[in-house]
């Protein structure tokens, strides 16, 4: 830059300092007062407004406006979601394994020979009781997935087996059409989680036993879980018991502790 060339925006400069408009010390301290009345004002109406919604009945375990709001953001969020979207799948090669993570519902000690997958109807039926061999002779998917917790964590995992959309095929016939929804519950009844029909037909959505080749073990939640690739962890139930199908929402043991019921992600 040349010296005429600096003159020149330095003059330019002062033209534009001298145009501004100033403000006086008046204005600046008035100014001031109503920033931190405006900002006083803003926190109390917060506070009070914290205040009121902790204060009403609780429903499923949170305040009812913060439930009623949870709700909008689920049926907003399942709204916009495709039928036809998939969660995104890994080569073998993107494999990191998987901590074991929640116990709810395996502390009872495990007889596989007397284990039995139920599956009941939506009037409450029990059309069917199979056990593990059965189950194992089912057509099996194969999917390397993301797993992801709602804790913040995930892991690339490989998850075999049948899809919960060929149980139901299965049972078609019994089962009938009037349901929207599975209901799922550990032997023992201490951990269950419900599904709306388009995560429970979802392509992705397996009855899984094996993980990463192999089968499960009584910690990954042997003989079968749930895995389901668009939804958070806590809804791939360990050591399935009961799948229920189901015209009503089933009950949910995160949803009843605060946590969005459909969990997707």
């Amino acid at each position: 830059m040349t010296d005429h060339e600096q003159d020149a925006r330095i003059e330019r400069w002062n033209e534009e300092r001298a145009a501004a408009p100033t403000v006086t010390a008046a204005e600046l301290k008035a100014r001031t007062r109503r920033s931190v009345l405006t900002g006083f004002v803003g926190a109390a109406a917060g506070f009070g407004g914290w205040k009121w919604a902790n204060g009403r009945p609780r429903v499923d375990g949170i305040p009812g406006p913060l439930r009623s709001g949870l709700e909008f953001n689920e049926a907003v969020w399942t709204r916009i979601g495709s039928d036809n979207r998939l969660a995104p799948t890994f080569d073998e090669s993107d494999l990191t394994g998987i901590r074991v993570n929640g116990r709810i519902g395996l502390r009872s000690e495990l007889q596989r020979e007397n284990w039995r997958l139920r599956i009941e109807g939506p009037d409450g039926s029990v059309i069917d009781e199979i056990d593990e061999a059965t189950l194992l002779g089912f057509d099996v998917e194969d999917l390397i997935v993301e797993h992801k917790c709602i804790e913040g964590w995930s892991a690339v995992v490989n998850w075999t087996g049948p899809r919960l959309s060929s149980l139901y095929g299965r049972y078609a016939d019994e089962v009938g059409d009037d349901w929207d929804n599975v209901g799922f519950e550990t032997p023992d009844g201490e951990y269950y989680v419900g599904l709306d029909r388009h995560a429970a037909l979802h392509p992705q959505t397996v009855l899984a036993t094996q993980l990463d080749g192999e089968p499960l073990d009584e910690e990954h939640g042997a003989p079968v879980r749930l895995a389901v690739p668009i939804a958070y962890g806590i809804k791939s139930i360990k050591r399935i018991g009961v799948i229920r199908f189901t015209k009503e929402r089933p009950a949910d043991y995160w949803g009843e502790r605060g946590y969005d019921w459909y969990s997707l992600h």
